[in-house]
């Protein structure tokens, strides 16, 4: 009985905040520079693609929160002495693994000058895509094949366009093959928005 009460009452706060803070939707796409961090890959960053949606709600101040979902894709390199070990998984053929994620990063921002230089910093949760399944079923497996990271960078405004450079670290252990090596994605993130 409380809850149902109290949802009524959240959702009539978030509107009413929301109605007074500014709030921004917008599109935005640009370069993965990554690696997959794991003796199993060649340590060298390799280059991707995002491409998403955005929305920057104002908390007042200099403070907001900006929660995006971006399809991401990461490329990496099996190192050739490492091919043997997983041999079922990636054959002779298969040297490039590619790693295609619905990623929904929900950063906290700071306005440091201004409305020009934003800093921004929070999680990101990330769905591995199975291409033999839907969406609604990949996104049940979010907690067992998906990824979590922590995101830190800086944004640019001038006027509707948005430049923002960050800084991704993985926190899960993405290998889902064996115990023998842990895998974790890491690399930088150059994007280029427009404020709708």
């Amino acid at each position: 009985m409380k809850a149902k009460m109290f949802l009524p009452l959240l959702a009539a706060l978030f509107v009413s905040t929301a109605s007074m803070a500014q709030f921004h939707i917008g599109i935005k796409g640009g370069a993965n520079i990554t690696k997959l961090e794991g003796q199993s890959f060649k340590d060298q960053f390799s280059y991707g693609y995002h491409i998403g949606g955005f929305a920057t709600i104002g908390l007042g101040g200099k403070f907001g929160i900006q929660p995006e979902v971006l399809f991401s894709q990461y490329s990496t390199s099996v190192d050739s002495s490492y091919k043997n070990v997983y041999e079922n998984v990636f054959n002779s053929d298969q040297s490039k693994v590619k790693l295609n994620y619905l990623s929904i990063p929900i950063l906290l921002n700071y306005k440091l000058l201004g409305n020009f230089l934003t800093l921004q910093a929070g999680p990101q949760f990330s769905v591995l895509m199975n291409q033999d399944k839907t969406l609604l079923q990949n996104g049940g497996k979010a907690f067992s094949d998906g990824d979590f990271a922590m995101v830190g960078g800086v944004q640019l405004k001038l006027a509707a366009l948005r430049v923002s450079g960050r800084y991704i670290v993985g926190l899960r252990n993405i290998n889902d093959i064996d115990n023998q090596d842990k895998w974790k994605n890491q690399g930088f993130q150059v994007s280029l928005g427009l404020a709708l």
